[in-house]
């Protein structure tokens, strides 16, 4: 018997698209193929869809606890389900700092009782904590540490070459860096007094991030720790992670590749402000690039919502960021539809990258003895992102109006439907991700 029998959809496995049924057992994939429909407790009918793995977004902040009139973990995994993805790891940087046991153990107690998808949290690299995150790492729900080099939201900041070395030498896991150098950053923050939005690209420009990804790769060198460098925005960086792919992993942002500088700034203003920035043509080339060459290992929407009225503070005092989770897969469909990339290239970037990057176990793939977690998707349907359709508790997003071609359609967790047709189902059943140790 199954518990849940996918049925009549397009199965986007390692072999490459299958029509098949799927059929689902206590949370895991247990066949493949041609399957009976008497043998199943519920059918879902996916005729017309695409099934892929579970869409994973390694990259959100959920603002809990402390900063909940923005986000919170059932706000932002709601956000999440409506969007299609089916897992989020979420970052550090609340209040207080996610930088102890004690802190780790809150949330993923928090996201049991009100995530509707699964769920792993990082652990912020501090000064005081450096020497001491090896124990930390592998504590239930922790996806890893992360390690802010340049100054963004909050006040997690650890950046002085000899502290990153102690971060770098605590621990075996990869460790995920926000990379910008922090003195450049301080030292060009006065050049642009007066100046609008369109100068944030400018203050955190491309040798920022140059600086800090040298700086990181010569220490990961010395000290033989892998790292994960996240929203890589710039050509710069490119050739630098390429010649060390046996230490670093990279991430690239939806937004990077959707929208550019000066236009996004001069339509949106400070809602188009987030760190590091949205970049001109030229960089936003050379992400397309590293995504079709295979360069890239995963996407990542890096949702950080502030509500609107933090946003319309005069730059450079509004706070920079901007929520995602929902739109990362309408948005990568639309790049798909427009053949930007493939569908198996967003499959491997979305579910097999992230399993592969983090060590998730039963994570990834359309295959038995996974878990059952799929996003199911219509890649024709035509549908306009507006700021009434997102969940998040901030209200708007950068993309309303627009109008993309490819929709998720359901999410579906360890083999129960959180979303259906743009509704959620069900209550809160969040789990801890498990992770190779």
């Amino acid at each position: 018997m199954f518990d849940l029998l996918i049925k009549g959809g397009t199965c986007v496995t390692p072999s490459g698209r299958v029509q098949q049924d799927v059929g689902v057992r206590d949370g895991t994939v247990v066949a493949t193929g041609a399957l009976d429909a008497s043998q199943a407790k519920e059918i879902f009918d996916a005729k017309g869809l695409h099934v892929l793995p579970g869409v994973v977004d390694p990259q959100c902040h959920f603002r809990e606890p402390g900063l909940t009139h923005k986000e919170d973990l059932g706000s932002g995994s709601a956000s999440a389900a409506l969007g299609g993805v089916t897992t989020f790891f979420e970052m550090p940087n609340t209040h207080p700092n996610t930088d102890s046991a004690e802190q780790l153990a809150w949330k993923v107690q928090r996201a049991r009782e009100t995530s509707v998808i699964d769920f792993a949290f990082f652990i912020g690299a501090t000064n005081e904590n450096a020497d001491t995150l090896g124990s930390l790492e592998t504590l239930e729900g922790c996806a890893g540490v992360k390690m802010f080099c340049g100054s963004s939201t909050g006040t997690l900041l650890v950046d002085k070459p000899e502290n990153q070395r102690r971060v770098m030498k605590s621990g075996r896991r990869r460790i995920a860096c926000h990379s910008e150098d922090e003195a450049r950053l301080q030292a060009r923050k006065g050049l642009f007094a007066g100046q609008g939005p369109t100068a944030h690209p400018e203050w955190r420009d491309e040798a920022c991030a140059v600086l800090s990804t040298t700086s990181l790769l010569a220490l990961a060198r010395e000290t033989r720790r892998r790292l994960h460098v996240l929203h890589v925005t710039t050509q710069g960086e490119l050739p630098l992670l390429e010649a060390n792919k046996e230490l670093v992993t990279f991430e690239v942002c939806p937004q990077h590749l959707t929208l550019a500088a000066p236009e996004c700034y001069e339509r949106l203003g400070t809602l188009a402000q987030m760190n590091p920035p949205i970049r001109d043509a030229r960089h936003q080339a050379a992400l397309w690039d590293a995504i079709r060459s295979g360069l890239v290992d995963v996407l990542g929407s890096d949702h950080a919502p502030h509500t609107l009225e933090e946003k319309q503070k005069p730059w450079p005092a509004s706070p920079s960021g901007m929520p995602g989770v929902q739109t990362l897969v309408p948005l990568m469909l639309n790049h798909v539809n427009e053949g930007r990339l493939t569908l198996e290239r967003f499959v491997d970037l979305t579910s097999a990258g992230p399993a592969r990057v983090f060590g998730m176990l039963r994570k990834g793939r359309l295959a038995p003895g996974y878990d059952a977690d799929f996003t199911l998707v219509d890649l024709a349907a035509q549908r306009t992102i507006t700021n009434d359709w997102s969940k998040s508790r901030c209200g708007w997003t950068p993309f309303d109006g627009m109008r993309v071609t490819g929709w998720p359609m359901a999410t579906i967790s360890r083999g129960r439907v959180v979303m259906r047709d743009g509704a959620l189902v069900g209550p809160p059943m969040g789990r801890p991700v498990t992770f190779e140790r």
